[in-house]
């Protein structure tokens, strides 16, 4: 048994180490970028392919996300008959905590996953190898466009999906609880701050992060051919969740 821990902590202490190592390569990448350097066809490529068509599933899942927080909150708020916090109770809970972890879960089990099984399958078929072997950085040529478009697409699906969320919380408080439109507008606009919606929009950008570059690992260290490619996949959408969910934590933490 201690051995299989022992090998278990040593496995996850190189996957943690890889990921680091890879974001630092990545960050060296950007932070030294010059435009005839980064492949704009790849990066909008990946934009149109990661965020276009991740905008329904985000829509439908951030609609009724918003429509639960009022069902949860609005027979509390009707039986105290606070009708002016009705608002506050949904919208405070989908912009800050609901709206960022649903939708970035949604992304990464969508994107995340489509992405490692991308980079896995050019890595077991040595596409990878064969842009080394022409002098072009993989890290520039594939990952850096791939980690830029998932952290801008994700905090656009973000915002969009809190807008979606606001409005089916409207609705499910209007025709399931009967409260007035006006009353639920002002109790948006009275009791809502710029700053819960952008706490959400950071957690969005640390989200996006943590997928992309968990994604972009496991895809380019996979080992195995396509029975890896499977085991890959499987690898970073957990990796991604767990990483939501503690950056979700300190980041909590540290903005509230």
């Amino acid at each position: 048994m201690i051995t299989a821990v022992g090998a278990g902590v040593l496995r996850i202490a190189e996957q943690v180490g890889g990921i680091v190592v890879l974001a630092g390569h990545v960050l060296r990448a950007l932070v030294s970028l010059r435009a005839p350097r980064l492949d704009g066809r790849e990066l909008v490529k990946n934009l149109y392919k990661m965020g276009n068509r991740s905008v329904p599933i985000v829509m439908l899942t951030a609609f009724f996300a918003g429509g639960l927080m009022m069902l949860q909150s609005g027979p509390f708020v009707k039986q105290f008959q606070a009708d002016a916090l009705a608002g506050w109770g949904a919208g405070y809970a989908v912009l800050r905590e609901i709206g960022p972890i649903l939708i970035a879960l949604m992304f990464s089990g969508r994107v995340g996953a489509n992405n490692t099984a991308e980079l896995a399958t050019m890595t077991v078929t040595e596409q990878l190898d064969g842009l080394r072997a022409l002098a072009i950085d993989p890290v520039r040529f594939l990952i850096v466009p791939r980690v830029l478009a998932m952290v801008v697409t994700l905090v656009a699906l973000t915002v969009i999906g809190d807008a979606i969320a606001l409005a089916g919380a409207s609705v499910v408080g209007h025709f399931l609880l009967g409260i007035e439109w006006s009353t639920l507008y002002y109790s948006f606009v009275d009791n809502l701050e710029p700053y819960d919606f952008l706490h959400g929009v950071q957690k969005a950008v640390a989200f996006g992060a943590a997928i992309a570059v968990t994604s972009c690992f496991f895809g380019v260290s996979v080992r195995g051919g396509a029975v890896g490619v499977g085991r890959a996949v499987n690898a970073a959408v957990v990796a991604a969740a767990v990483s939501i969910m503690l950056l979700d934590f300190f980041l909590t933490f540290l903005l509230a």
